[in-house]
């Protein structure tokens, strides 16, 4: 709000030495001009921050402020300049203004979507080592395979601010931007001001005491991202009375904070040529990893670990989740863990092809891609081995489609439009990472679809949604195969 009123009384007092008195004769209305100026540029600073994309619009500001100063003080004989330097200042100053407007609004400070259930979200975030499983993703030989949980769930109202979404420690957040910025080919202080992104998520907030447990739902990101580009999909879901567990995946994302204060980073190797060769290593790796948060919860809900979650979790109705390599992920454990119920793969390509049918309420969200890769199987160009993976995983669509499964195809999306990452910047979508859809309807949309499987699979709801075409979402279309 105050970026904007400072730009707004920018441009009033731009259009003040424009058109009017240039001798401030009328001192009362430019010192007026002057204390609005300060005061909204101190109110800008204080309550919502610096950041870089505003470096122009505070210079044209503290060009005015001077300008105010000068002309009240100055003495009587100085001598006008000429009106054509008038107005290349005033020229000069709006193109910076402009400028600063452009990048405000390209990069803009913005909150996750607000959920749109009725409970409030409390968030606690876990650091487990399985002690039972050595790292194989280090050269150590003694390391200990070692997550970061984050837990959304049901809360009691509480009062004060949502937490903000990234870690604010500034080690912890330069790292955090850093390896985002690496993948975007910008300079790390580009993604600084991402430091003011606030979630609907309260941290340690008192979960909601309820007649019965709360089902639960875990999350997998894609590979090289973060669970934090899965907040508001965890927060919306908490709200509509679910606990929802998202896995960082060590050493397979852009960077994971610890709780003593290490971070790592990604250094998974996984290149396009050994792609199907290491996948199913990798994905062997991260199915484990959700088979071990699905047995500390169970410790949490038995009361063998600590913590407020004691008789709270329905373990009987547990879904999953992922999106990409995480989707995946999310189809191998739903096959090969018998506590998990029904899941979802949003935009994931599978890595685990030789296996029986699995027979489990599945869903796959699709982006146009998904079209691109029907339209492969006839494109005799394409190298017969790629073309025999894709026909083996449209197999195991069609299968999962007859026996009251779904895939949809989400109209006007991209790979990302399945994470946050749409909501970051309207930028994105020219870098080729989302689709034409604007981001917060994709956000929209993947959370009602979401949400609607889950509440008909783990939760006994009609699925009015998945059950077919629905009016009022046009962009899903529901696949055959």
């Amino acid at each position: 709000m105050f970026e904007i009123a400072l730009a707004a009384i920018d441009l009033l007092v731009l259009l003040y030495f424009m058109f009017g008195k240039t001798t401030f004769e009328k001192k009362a209305r430019s010192m007026l001009l002057g204390a609005g100026l300060s005061a909204f540029l101190v109110l800008q600073l204080f309550l919502e921050g610096y950041r870089w994309q505003l470096v122009p619009l505070y210079l044209v500001t503290l060009i005015l402020l001077a300008s105010i100063l000068f002309n009240l003080f100055r003495p009587v004989r100085v001598v006008k300049k000429p009106h054509f330097l008038k107005y290349i200042s005033i020229l000069v100053l709006s193109v910076l203004l402009i400028i600063s407007t452009i990048l405000a609004v390209s990069l803009p400070v913005f909150d996750l979507p607000k959920p749109d259930g009725a409970d409030t979200v409390g968030t606690v975030t876990f650091d487990w080592i399985d002690m039972n499983r050595e790292e194989t993703l280090t050269t150590d030989p003694g390391d200990k395979r070692e997550l970061v949980v984050q837990v959304w769930y049901p809360a009691k109202k509480t009062d004060g601010q949502p937490q903000l979404l990234f870690p604010q420690d500034p080690q912890i957040f330069h790292n955090y931007i850093s390896a985002f910025a690496e993948g975007f080919h910008l300079p790390a202080f580009a993604l600084d001001y991402w430091k003011y992104t606030r979630s609907h998520s309260f941290k340690n907030a008192a979960i909601l005491t309820s007649d019965k447990p709360y089902p639960l739902i875990i999350i997998n990101h894609g590979m090289g991202t973060s669970r934090i580009l899965h907040a508001s999909q965890a927060e919306n879901l908490a709200s509509h009375g679910y606990i929802v567990a998202a896995i960082d995946h060590t050493y397979s994302t852009a960077a994971t904070a610890f709780s003593d204060g290490r971070i790592t980073g990604f250094t998974t190797e996984l290149s396009a040529e050994d792609v199907y060769d290491k996948a199913r290593a990798i994905g062997e790796i991260w199915t484990q990893d959700v088979e071990f948060v699905l047995s500390q919860l169970e410790a949490l809900n038995a009361g063998r670990m600590e913590s407020d979650f004691k008789g709270k979790i329905d373990l009987d109705n547990v879904g999953i989740m992922g999106h990409s390599f995480g989707g995946a992920t999310a189809y191998n454990a739903a096959y090969l863990l018998d506590q998990i119920k029904a899941g979802i793969n949003m935009d994931g390509t599978l890595f685990e092809l030789d296996r029986d049918h699995m027979n489990k309420p599945f869903m796959f969200l699709q982006s146009d891609d998904s079209e691109k890769m029907i339209e492969a199987l006839d494109d005799h160009t394409i190298p017969e081995e790629i073309r025999g993976r894709i026909a083996k995983e449209m197999e195991i669509t069609r299968h999962v489609i007859e026996h009251g499964g779904k895939s949809i195809h989400i109209k006007g999306t991209a790979h990302y439009n399945f994470t946050d990452l749409q909501l970051y910047s309207p930028l994105i979508k020219y870098m080729g990472m989302t689709g034409s859809i604007e981001g917060h309807r994709g956000a929209f949309l993947v959370d009602q679809y979401i949400l609607d499987f889950f509440d008909k699979y783990l939760k006994g709801g009609a699925g009015e949604l998945i059950n077919g075409p629905d009016a009022n979402y046009p962009e899903a279309e529901f696949q055959k195969l």
